[in-house]
């Protein structure tokens, strides 16, 4: 165990050096060319077995110990952002309205740099380490799911996954048993009614005032539908009728999303909405279009991996607490990998403690502490060890 934390202690620049190459040539989701031919050369070096455009444009490379044995399986992303990046720094990023806005350049180079060292362990490996990277899982349908169907989790036992996390200081893992990450569905919904001159609202319906209306209401459907010890958010982030001054619209488009962790509750609000939809739409004489999109599933932690991730975490010096988090709200599609095998995800802090306040993820100034990425190696490098020697 000592020898893997002091070798990637040593390799820590490298570690710097790739996440900062991956940050000045981001690549968008489901256009990745150049990233994941970069990461399949580097573990070809390694001699590592290594299949490319799996389920599209993933990379998946396995490390075969020695001796025979279970297999482990470790996941980081690599896409990035339409986003213009605002921070002045030496490797911003190269391609105008992309930016590497979520950490996932440094998922990348951990998992790399974390290949090389555990590669050179190799002899004193019984089983298999598979490492996944995956694109694309910032949009729905995201990479996760075309690549398990392609075989990414093919032999694999269980899996561990991380997320550097910049608002979380530096030093802390947090990690939960059972639901951490909700259900990211969408809506979009046009509001059709019939468009007419400001002056005589009554010669037309108004989609602008039926949309309000809808918009209004529609947090009734969380405190009053939804069993209050549940856990549910609805959110409407876009609302557009193009129109003159003076004109009533006669067509109003909104867009938003639903966050939950149950599925019961996932359809309920589904049909919530539409009933809401409805009703406000024949009490002002308009029509409508809706159509709900299912994202990512619930990200839900299995017990056993996750008791065995918070131990492991509390052997790593630079961790200083092991925190049960409450879950977040934010979508993920490492959930489609737990839908498969046991395993966990977990909260890499990456708030560096100089910092007053982090830049949220998804931010034009978003950065991290990129200390957070020898933590996460430690973590997930100990992890994949243990479970092969505690199984074998």
């Amino acid at each position: 165990m000592e020898h893997l934390l002091t070798t990637l202690d040593k390799e820590f620049e490298e570690m710097v050096s790739i996440r900062r190459f991956l940050h000045a040539n981001p690549e968008l989701s489901f256009q990745e060319v150049h990233t994941p031919a970069y990461i399949a050369s580097y573990h070809r070096e390694l001699g590592l077995e290594v299949r490319e455009g799996v389920g599209g444009r993933g990379v998946v490379a396995t490390l075969r110990g020695a001796r025979p044995g279970k297999t482990v399986a470790l996941r980081a992303d690599f896409d990035a952002l339409a986003i213009q990046e605002l921070n002045d720094i030496p490797y911003k990023s190269k391609v105008d309205g992309v930016m590497h806005a979520c950490g996932h350049d440094g998922h990348t180079a951990t998992l790399l740099v974390l290949a090389k060292v555990l590669n050179d362990k190799k002899d004193e490996i019984a089983g298999n380490i598979v490492f996944i990277h995956q694109f694309a899982e910032e949009v729905a349908p995201g990479g996760a799911k075309p690549m398990i169907e392609d075989g990414c989790l093919d032999g694999v036992d269980v899996i561990f996954g991380t997320h550097l996390w910049a608002p979380t200081p530096l030093g802390e893992i947090w990690v939960r048993n059972g639901p951490i990450m909700a259900a990211a569905d969408r809506f979009e919904i046009t509001i059709h009614g019939m468009g007419g001159h400001g002056a005589e609202p009554h010669h037309s319906v108004d989609a602008i005032l039926t949309a309000s209306q809808f918009v209004t209401q529609l947090q009734s459907i969380i405190s009053r539908r939804v069993n209050p010890l549940k856990s549910a958010v609805i959110s409407v982030g876009h609302f557009e009728a193009i129109n003159p001054f003076n004109v009533i619209a006669g067509k109003v488009e909104l867009k938003g999303t639903v966050r939950t962790f149950d599925e019961d509750l996932r359809t309920l609000i589904e049909n919530e909405l539409e009933l809401l939809l409805k009703t406000v739409c024949e009490g002002s004489h308009a029509t409508y279009e809706y159509k709900y999109v299912r994202g990512y599933p619930p990200v839900v932690n299995h017990p056993n991996e996750t008791k065995f991730l918070s131990n492991i975490s509390s052997q790593i010096h630079e961790v200083k607490q092991v925190i049960e988090c409450d879950p977040f709200m934010i979508g993920e599609d490492f959930a489609y990998y737990l839908e498969k095998v046991p395993g966990t995800f977990f909260i890499t802090g990456a708030k560096d403690p100089s910092w007053e306040t982090a830049y949220p993820h998804h931010h034009a100034q978003f950065n991290f502490d990129e200390r957070a990425m020898l933590i996460a190696a430690k973590t997930l490098g100990l992890a994949a060890l243990e479970y092969l020697n505690n199984s074998n």
